[in-house]
């Protein structure tokens, strides 16, 4: 009898199959101050990110259904008045963003500041 033992490595697979079996292990609370620091910072950031995309995404859409309506379909009576909400709402974009992200920040300022403290 022929007894053989065949094993193959590679570091790149092993390395996914961590990646992959970490997903599905329970979290530990082992977050770091600064991995911490990083989260709260992205945090602050994506509310008004997502609306302001929102805000930009529907306004370039009714634009675009005024320049249509005036270029295409010659009807620039309705056209004007859609492209100009259009524009309008395209405009409140970075403005939201900038006043929903301030909210976020000082909401989680006290926070972010004993954290920066700490990791000085």
């Amino acid at each position: 009898m022929e007894e053989s033992f065949e094993y193959t490595y590679s570091a790149p697979e092993q390395e996914e199959i961590k990646r992959i079996r970490s997903k599905y292990l329970p979290k530990e609370e082992t977050e770091t101050k600064m991995e911490k620091l990083r989260r709260l910072d992205r945090e602050a950031e994506r509310p008004g990110t997502v609306i302001a995309l929102v805000l930009g995404t529907v306004g370039t859409l009714i634009f675009g259904a005024g320049m249509s309506l005036c270029m295409v379909w010659g009807l620039l009576l309705p056209g004007i008045p859609v492209g100009i909400v259009g524009a309008a709402t395209l405009g409140m974009a970075y403005p939201a963003y900038a006043r929903i992200t301030r909210k976020q920040r000082e909401k989680i300022a006290p926070e972010i500041l004993k954290l920066t403290e700490e990791l000085s």
